[in-house]
């Protein structure tokens, strides 16, 4: 009997995975979509990724009983981690979000914009350094950021859902009553059946029209 194989569906990081810098978040382990879209974006800017894993320092416990050297999890920590960016000849936005010092939560999207998918990495830093660098090769102008990692990290952390409009309001399906309406003149229709049983239509404002006419030939009679 030959075992199914199961499907994987493989991705290239480039063009999927997101960078972001965000100066606040409330709660690291379960970032907002309001912060997410508010986030400065650095993912098209960035030419190279350093670091950004949390690493584990084992304990080693030999006994007398093996000679196999066993070991148990010691004390987590992030390495120094930096990203490289492209330079812009005219422009600083990326240099003024991350001068010397500042402080923040790198964000990295892994699978993309997601919603519901655990796979987003927020990591508190502060910025260690960030220098250009200088080349006379055949290539263009970069400047690399160094990060410390300040707090443990978020990982795996739900992609919050996506915004939604504002819904618009329901229509209104209930049948309205048929009634007698006014024109803004005042007139309005009698609606009435004919002898027949057919439905007939009188405009009032014919009515009156033809009362009046009477009325004026009645009055020019006794007159005569």
């Amino acid at each position: 009997m030959s075992l199914k194989k199961s499907t994987q569906t493989r991705f290239l990081r480039r063009g999927i995975s997101k960078i972001l810098w965000a100066t606040e978040i409330n709660d690291p382990k379960y970032p907002s979509r309001r912060e997410i879209t508010n986030a400065f974006v650095l993912t098209d800017a960035v030419s190279d990724i350093e670091g950004w894993a949390l690493e584990n320092e084992p304990i080693e416990t030999p006994d007398m009983g093996s000679t196999f050297n066993s070991s148990i999890p010691g004390n987590d920590k992030a390495e120094s981690s930096s990203l490289t960016f492209y330079e812009d000849r005219f422009s600083d936005a990326i240099e003024q979000q991350l001068p010397k010092g500042a402080e923040g939560y790198v964000v990295l999207l892994r699978k993309g914009d997601l919603p519901g998918s655990r796979s987003v990495d927020v990591f508190p830093v502060q910025v260690a350094t960030r220098a250009a660098t200088y080349s006379t090769g055949n290539e263009a102008a970069k400047f690399k950021v160094d990060y410390t990692i300040t707090d443990e990290p978020s990982l795996d952390r739900p992609v919050p859902p996506a915004a939604h409009p504002h819904p618009l309001p329901e229509d209104d399906c209930d049948p309205k009553p048929a009634h007698d309406h006014g024109d803004d003149h005042g007139h309005g229709h009698d609606h009435g059946h004919g002898p027949d049983g057919d439905e007939r239509t009188v405009s009032l404002s014919s009515v009156t029209t033809t009362k009046t006419a009477a009325t004026v030939r009645e009055h020019d009679s006794d007159e005569g």
